[in-house]
């Protein structure tokens, strides 16, 4: 990010130029179902990074429970830049900003699936205990990854319980 540059909620206002930003971002997956429900779902934290008084970013956290506990977790989806802008660091910076926010609502992890060499330079690591909610394909398991936010003791083994937009099977397979 470089001067001038904020990082800030999403709005409805918004929405257009985020599926914009995901169709240039993903030109061959179709984002924008799950970006427009999480677009809608209550306590979802969706930032948006701006530059040149455009839409360069734009991430989201969807607030997830561990099943058989009280824990509350997150899981880190949609990430998405300016194809042009990318290596710039406004991916690190919406989701440095993200997980400052999470900690300070008191959330404990944080969950993503990824690229584990783009998301363990940003502290996440391989995860074993909270299981995804989908079985995932076996070239996937390092993928599947997550950053503590606050100390604590350990979670038991369970299986993360995801909202509505995150429960097509579709979404956890190649």
């Amino acid at each position: 990010m470089t001067e001038g540059d904020a990082i800030r909620p999403a709005g409805p206002a918004d929405q257009p130029a985020i599926e914009t930003l995901y169709a240039a971002a993903f030109p061959q997956e179709d984002m924008l179902p799950v970006v427009r429900a999480l677009s809608e779902l209550a306590g979802v934290l969706s930032l948006v990074a701006l530059r040149g008084g455009g839409i360069a970013g734009h991430v989201a956290f969807t607030p997830c429970a561990l099943r058989g506990t009280a824990e509350r977790l997150a899981l880190l989806a949609p990430l998405a830049v300016t194809p042009a802008l990318q290596r710039r660091g406004i991916g690190r910076a919406l989701v440095s900003e993200g997980l400052a926010r999470l900690r300070v609502a008191g959330l404990r992890r944080v969950l993503v699936l990824g690229s584990p060499a783009y998301y363990g330079r940003l502290g996440f690591g391989t995860e074993r205990e909270v299981a995804p909610p989908y079985p995932l394909p076996a070239a996937w398991r390092d993928a599947w990854q997550s950053r503590e936010l606050c100390a604590g003791p350990p979670l038991p083994p369970g299986t993360l319980i995801v909202p509505p937009p995150w429960q097509s099977r579709a979404l956890w397979a190649p």
